[in-house]
């Protein structure tokens, strides 16, 4: 596809976040913002622990989650700590109802959050390869 090709089956379509459980919250924090220039667009306390999310440069983003206190990190079976990466999507209902269609399991359904002062609308589906995906919509 050239680049710039709008997406005819899921409206809005695009990515949205790569979220990253860290070892050390302060510390990488401050590596993307000092070294590579992103930007902090919202930080929130998730269930007690600091969730933020940077601006890549491109509206694109990357959602550090502070470690849980007193858990260990949420490891995959090769020691990865990427939980999920998000697509940006302006009609989550109807690209949910494309995802069941192909036999994808929905792990959490649509729904309305507040992350700081940013609402949005969010749904969470398993991929084919196990991979967790999330729709992930502004609102307002």
């Amino acid at each position: 596809m050239p680049v710039g090709t709008k997406n005819q089956l899921a409206p809005g379509l695009g990515s949205h976040h790569i979220a990253i459980q860290t070892r050390d919250y302060a510390a990488s924090k401050a590596f993307y913002i000092d070294v590579l220039g992103m930007r902090q667009t919202v930080e929130w306390d998730g269930g007690g622990r600091r969730i933020c999310l940077l601006d890549i440069g491109d509206g694109s983003h990357l959602e550090l989650f502070e470690p849980q206190p007193g858990q260990a990190l949420a490891e995959d079976a090769k020691g990865n700590i990427v939980f999920h990466f998000a697509l940006a999507c302006t009609d989550i209902a109807a690209t949910l109802q494309r995802v069941r269609a192909a036999g994808r399991t929905v792990t959490v359904e649509l729904k309305d959050v507040q992350l700081g002062h940013l609402p949005v609308t969010i749904a969470f589906f398993e991929g084919p390869g196990g991979e967790v995906v999330e729709l992930f919509q502004v609102n307002g």
